[in-house]
């Protein structure tokens, strides 16, 4: 008798760590945490990471939560609840909450798994694949399973390859010529080569595929340790580097990519000039990631708006977009758009100028305001004749204006310069 083929997606679970704020940007998060925060015209970049899981075949999920987690997780609830309990799917939201003591919150990463043993017991999967929920990026996990599978690992670790120089802000993997990870060094000033390129580096993506009775039983020990962090990058990953098997898979074998040609695109939109520019980069002619493929596309929460719609057709007062995307809902009434991002809802008003903005969700830009690289956050009422973007010593008065120039603007920044004018 044969034995049945199956992917291996389908005896795996997805464990998504969506805890953390993200301070680095700045009043984005002041509200939501960085998994909830905005993307790409109608998106969250929690998105990213569940709609690999879901195309990779992965039907079994659950999201740890802690940081300001209300927008997330009512997220979740209305674009993910298509999963269905009889066919033995489902996305499970786990917040922290003191299940363990009354005192305790999620104290690392790998203590977010820890307080919820039980529940992942119940899923009776073969496989876990732990991911970060703050990545935008296309990937096939099925790929990194099999690999994983194949070279019997205790743990593989998801890498990117990135220039050594830039390797320093990350945790780097020095591999052997088989790819088994022979140190774990984080952010090294001197990160090492990869064998067969010495001027690349492996970098950790922060995405491990565990047999889940090993981790199980990794994580008990962990827990008793009075010594560690419980996180996976400072204590987990580095006890099996030093104690078992732990193996790197490289990012470019299982990237969801539009063509053989195209890069590899993975990006951390952790700062606000980093999420301002992957934005902004969605409006070239070929974005580096196609958000138009589908056959891997990103699944999210689609709000039942109208269409874009522009009007006006006059001199100085024509509703236009240029290399630009602007999402559903939109009313761009003699607005001049350059270059810019518009979120669903978005409301321009006449002789408004618009020129590598980025607008959240349900914002309205007054007439005659010129916003210039820009971002601004959901629901913020942009008075008639503001100008940002033009002189930065002024715009430092009321908002935030970032090394590089990008103003962040917020509704309680701009309440904040009414009251002062």
């Amino acid at each position: 008798m044969t034995q049945r083929l199956t992917r291996l997606s389908s005896r795996a679970m997805a464990f998504v760590l969506a805890g953390g704020r993200g301070s680095r940007l700045k009043e984005l998060t002041d509200r939501r945490a960085k998994p909830a925060v905005y993307f790409g015209g109608k998106t969250r970049i929690v998105d990213f990471a569940l709609s690999n899981a879901l195309n990779s075949g992965i039907r079994k999920m659950a999201i740890a939560t802690q940081y300001k987690a209300h927008s997330l997780i009512r997220h979740c609830q209305r674009g993910w609840s298509f999963f269905r309990a009889e066919r033995n799917e489902y996305l499970d939201i786990l917040p922290a909450s003191q299940r363990l003591s009354e005192t305790m919150w999620y104290r690392g990463t790998a203590d977010a798994v820890t307080q919820n043993i039980d529940i992942l017991d119940s899923y009776e999967a073969d496989f876990v694949v732990i991911l970060a929920g703050d990545h935008i990026y296309k990937m096939d996990y099925e790929i990194m399973l099999r690999e994983h599978v194949e070279s019997g690992a205790d743990v593989t670790v998801g890498c990117l390859t990135v220039p050594r120089e830039e390797a320093t802000a990350f945790g780097v993997m020095d591999v052997d010529a088989t790819g088994r990870i022979t140190k774990f060094l984080e952010k090294p000033a001197d990160p090492p080569g990869m064998p067969d390129a010495p001027d690349k580096a492996l970098a950790s993506m922060g995405i491990y595929v565990f047999d889940w009775a090993f981790l199980r039983d990794i994580l008990v020990a962990d827990a008793a340790d009075e010594n560690s962090s419980h996180d996976f990058g400072k204590d987990i990953i580095p006890n099996i580097v030093k104690h078992g098997k732990a193996m790197a898979h490289r990012f470019d074998v299982s990237c969801v990519r539009a063509d053989e040609d195209t890069a590899a695109y993975w990006r951390d939109v952790g700062t606000v000039d980093a999420f301002w520019q992957a934005n902004i980069d969605l409006t070239d002619f070929t974005p580096e990631l196609d958000l138009w493929d589908r056959t891997w596309p990103i699944w999210t929460y689609s709000e039942g708006v109208p269409p874009a719609k522009f009007i006006h057709d006059e001199e100085d007062r024509r509703g236009s977009a240029v290399s630009s995307m602007v999402a559903g809902g939109c009313i761009i009434s003699g607005t001049e758009v350059r270059n810019s991002l518009l979120f669903t809802q978005v409301h321009t008003n006449s002789y408004a100028v618009l020129d590598h903005a980025v607008l959240l969700p349900y914002v309205n830009v007054a007439r005659s305001a010129r916003l210039t690289k820009t971002v601004v956050d959901r629901g913020a009422q942009i008075p008639e004749g503001l100008v940002v973007g033009e002189d930065p010593d002024e715009d430092r008065k009321w908002f935030r204006v970032t090394d590089s120039g990008v103003t962040l603007i917020t509704q309680e920044m701009l309440d904040r310069r009414a009251a002062a004018l």
